[in-house]
């Protein structure tokens, strides 16, 4: 999943993510990457990052 990779993830890329509140129903938050917040290459659970809105989640679609 390319979510999981911190190399595909990159600034103002559009993204979904799930955030914390939502991750026991699958909800995802579509944005902008403002931050990654992720040090590691690779996570699991996907690359947590910040959007532009302010949100943070675990990114879990890439937008084409």
């Amino acid at each position: 999943m390319p979510g999981k990779n911190r190399g595909n993830i990159y600034v103002e890329l559009e993204v979904k993510i799930v955030l914390k509140e939502n991750q026991h129903s699958g909800l995802l938050t579509s944005g902008f990457v403002e931050k990654i917040l992720t040090n590691s290459m690779i996570h699991p659970h996907g690359i947590k990052v910040k959007l532009q809105t302010g949100e943070v989640g675990r990114v879990k679609e890439i937008v084409k």
